[in-house]
């Protein structure tokens, strides 16, 4: 399991890696274009049930903490899903690799 490490209170966040790699790279192509947005996801029911919301911008620091040595091949899909979610008021939602292409069909 990777973390994201947010913010100087170093708050950190469970995901599993391969999941932490797609959100890094579409977290990392915001804030390059120099946008801020809200982050958000449910928390399981098994770990106390829940959802997370962050204001991420390029102000907060962050940091993305892996466990395996070598990176996972992406899947642009699923980016394109973290991405599309991201340009909604709401914010970017963390979905699963299987919930991306009904992401992508709502266009």
């Amino acid at each position: 399991m990777g973390h994201l490490i947010y913010g100087n209170g170093a708050q950190e966040y469970e995901f599993d890696d391969r999941t932490l790699s797609h959100v890094k790279i579409a977290i990392v192509t915001k804030l390059r274009r120099h946008e801020s947005f809200l982050l958000n996801w449910q928390i399981p029911s098994d770990h106390g049930g829940g959802r997370v919301s962050l204001w991420i911008s390029r102000e907060v620091p962050l940091a993305f903490v892996f466990a395996d040595v070598k990176p996972p091949k992406l899947n642009e899909r699923w980016m394109e899903a973290l991405l599309q979610s991201g340009q909604r008021t709401g914010g970017m939602v963390v979905v699963s690799e299987a919930e991306a292409e009904a992401v992508l069909g709502k266009r």
